[in-house]
């Protein structure tokens, strides 16, 4: 590997790192860059997962301050963004190569209309239903779906459950930002384990990203605690745009 490359991987871990902690998408910065470099997309994809989750893990930390009272619905959609996590994993290793870059840039499409619709969805939905709801019965089969589409294809995962918890939690968008993080932690840290045990990625790709992403996630945790409600919304909304502009792109 020649430094240029090694910067290039590294400087798109930042990246990665640091949009995954405000909203999401950060596989979009990193796995193109390992195809322009040559790496085949399987090993490409399996070694941008695991390098991802150190990164995803930082930024939960740094917003651990709004995770305070959120410990049961953590235990809560988070066992099941683990258990989807392995059925995606599992949907990688046996389902035929494409089947999800199919439908994925119109359910990141659908995501951005619920985001930016939430206020009014949230507003309608706290009118109807009896104070304290914690998101239903349906929030976890959410949880579980996005974490199986996490564990098979990464990118954009944070953009649909910032969609699905800010529709089904009656919160601060900011906190539940941060319970997003800890829920996109579980499911990639979880497809990582997956992919080292049973694949084969190319480990000095999995450093130059994993040290990116953790200061990456770091700096964009900061960052993104600034913002205000409707910023983060936009951010959340441009990043989930351009996500699916690429992936249709890469379809033509």
């Amino acid at each position: 590997m020649e430094l240029w490359e090694a910067a290039a991987i590294l400087l798109a871990g930042v990246a990665a790192g640091g949009i995954n902690a405000i909203a999401g998408s950060g596989t979009l910065f990193t796995f193109p860059v390992l195809l322009a470099l040559g790496y085949p997309p399987v090993v490409a994809t399996v070694s941008n997962s695991i390098g991802l989750a150190p990164g995803t893990f930082s930024g939960a930390v740094a917003y651990r301050r709004e995770l305070a009272g959120q410990r049961r619905r953590t235990i809560r959609l988070g066992s099941m963004s683990f258990l989807g996590a392995m059925t995606g994993a599992l949907l990688l290793i046996h389902l035929p190569p494409g089947v999800f870059e199919t439908v994925v840039p119109f359910m990141i499409g659908a995501a951005c209309v619920l985001i930016v619709l939430q206020p009014r969805i949230t507003a309608w939905a706290r009118s109807r239903r009896p104070a304290g709801r914690d998101g239903g019965p349906w929030l976890p089969v959410g949880a579980y779906a996005t974490g199986a589409y996490g564990g098979y294809f990464a990118a954009a995962q944070g953009i649909i459950l910032m969609s699905i918890l800010g529709m089904g939690l009656d919160d601060d968008l900011q906190r539940v930002n941060a319970l997003k993080n800890v829920l996109t932690t579980i499911a990639n840290s979880t497809a990582a384990v997956f992919y080292i045990v049973l694949a084969d990625p190319a480990w000095p790709v999995v450093g130059l990203i994993a040290a990116g992403t953790i200061v990456g996630g770091y700096l964009g945790a900061r960052f993104g605690r600034r913002l205000s409600p409707t910023a983060l919304r936009v951010c959340v909304v441009v990043v989930g745009l351009s996500a699916a502009v690429q992936l249709l792109a890469g379809r033509i």
